[in-house]
């Protein structure tokens, strides 16, 4: 690093830019889905309806069309997303007690968007059915550990990880293959010096490099987001100090195996690429085909992705983290021992 000044500049700076622009990036909350609506009722009711769904910041009312196919038309050119069509005599069956029958539309194009945007509109059309029919149906919800559904406070554990993994994961495949190109792997090959006492030398200083980063990151995610671990910090870092030298070792692995850096890199990112995806980290194990669930079951990421979790937002103990724990132990094990042994001293 002391060779190379602009590494120690990325690792500053590579955080800061991460914490900063990313939890509002990659965040899957839907706001502003452009709506259509389709009034054939034409009574007070039908337009307080539609006046609570446009006051929400999900929905940005753009049209009032006349029929549904004039609403349809809207969405087939990108001018809406969702069509609510609202029937005859709307107010007349909120008024009786009957049945309310309102039509959702929503643009599927994008599966994640249509599916959220029409949970939420049928969310907010039920809750004024409900409070229009004397209060007939009431309903008490609960939002554990993330009451007010804040999408960063799910996030930011995770772009931790991610933070992690990428700096403490290709720094160390490219530094070996750095010493091949430039030749003072040769040097270092004819001294006394073991494989062990070598390989622990290459995995300390990104060990102490991911530390910072992560202390970086939970300070940012502090003052930015006013998102603070509601479990135990010396946790959060024991975990961490468990990740940092499985995917160290696991990047000098592949630098022993690698005889330039272009090559060291591009194996390196196709294996964080599968660890990332297939990890939980932006959609749940549990809804993975039984395949892929296999897949996460080796995969260090998973472990550590529930571990960040449960100490963010649950506040576990260490005794609830046991199962966690045993399986990176093992995974730390494996690959350290695999990088002394994969490094070839010829000297």
């Amino acid at each position: 690093m002391r060779r190379n000044p602009i590494i120690p500049r990325l690792i500053l700076a590579f955080p800061c830019m991460m914490m900063i622009l990313m939890p509002w990036a990659a965040n899957l909350e839907i706001k502003y889905n452009n709506l259509a609506v389709v009034d054939l009722d034409h009574s007070m009711s039908s337009r307080r309806l539609v006046e609570k769904v446009a006051s929400t910041d999900y929905f940005n009312l753009v049209e009032n069309a006349p029929d549904y196919g004039h609403a349809l038309e809207s969405v087939e050119k990108g001018e809406a997303d969702i069509i609510l069509e609202i029937p005859e005599h709307f107010e007349k069956d909120l008024a009786t007690g009957q049945p309310v029958r309102v039509q959702v539309s929503a643009n599927a194009v994008n599966g994640t968007k249509g599916g959220l945007g029409s949970s939420y509109l049928t969310a907010v059309v039920n809750d004024f059915v409900l409070r229009g029919q004397s209060g007939q149906v009431r309903m008490s919800v609960l939002n554990l550990y993330n009451p007010h559904l804040d999408y960063k406070k799910f996030m930011v554990p995770a772009l931790l990880i991610i933070l992690l993994t990428l700096i403490c994961g290709f720094l160390p495949a490219l530094n070996i293959v750095g010493e091949k190109e430039t030749g003072t792997i040769e040097q270092l090959n004819v001294t006394p010096l073991g494989k062990s006492v070598f390989i622990l030398g290459k995995l300390v200083p990104y060990w102490l490099v991911g530390l910072v980063v992560l202390t970086i990151g939970m300070a940012l995610a502090a003052l930015l987001y006013g998102i603070v671990p509601v479990g135990s910090f010396g946790l959060i870092y024991f975990f961490a100090c468990v990740f940092i030298l499985t995917i160290s070792g696991f990047g000098l692995i592949i630098s022993n195996y690698s005889a330039t850096m272009q090559q060291a890199m591009f194996v390196m990112f196709f294996f964080l690429m599968v660890f990332i995806l297939m990890s939980g980290l932006f959609t749940p194990v549990r809804s993975m085909p039984q395949w892929a669930q296999w897949i996460a079951a080796f995969n260090p990421l998973t472990y550590f992705i529930q571990v960040m979790r449960m100490l963010f937002l649950k506040g576990c103990s260490l005794s609830d983290l046991w199962p966690q724990l045993g399986k990176m132990l093992g995974f730390m094990a494996v690959f350290a021992v695999a990088a002394v042994w994969s490094y070839r001293k010829t000297a």
